[in-house]
This record gives C-alpha cells, sequence and structure tokens, in this order.
C-alpha cells in the first residue's frame, strides 16, 4: 500500500509541475495537470496488473 502512496505523491508532484510549466490558460492548466495526473495512475496499475502474471 505504501507503494501506492509514493505513486500518488509522485504522480501528483508531477502533474503540478507539468501544468504550471505548459502554456495556456489557467483553466487549460489545470485541465493538463489533471490529466497527466490520472495518465500516470492509470498507466502504472494498469502495467501493475500486467506485470503480476509475468512468472520471474
Amino acid at each position: 500500500m505504501i507503494h501506492f502512496l509514493y505513486l500518488v505523491g509522485f504522480a501528483f508532484f508531477v502533474a503540478v509541475a507539468f501544468g504550471a510549466f505548459t502554456t495556456g490558460s489557467s483553466r487549460e492548466r489545470v485541465i493538463y495537470g489533471t490529466k497527466v495526473f490520472a495518465q500516470f495512475i492509470i498507466i502504472s496499475l494498469v502495467l501493475a496488473w500486467v506485470f503480476y502474471f509475468i512468472p520471474w
């Protein structure tokens, strides 16, 4: 569970940074940051689910 919290924290700070440094209005920046955050979480969960079934 702690790994997921680290993932959420990392995704949040990266999304805030990406949203702050992108061009556009404030509304567009917030939307972009939210998309980046969601993409981090969703892609990480999908990869974790796929890796779970790979026999190491």
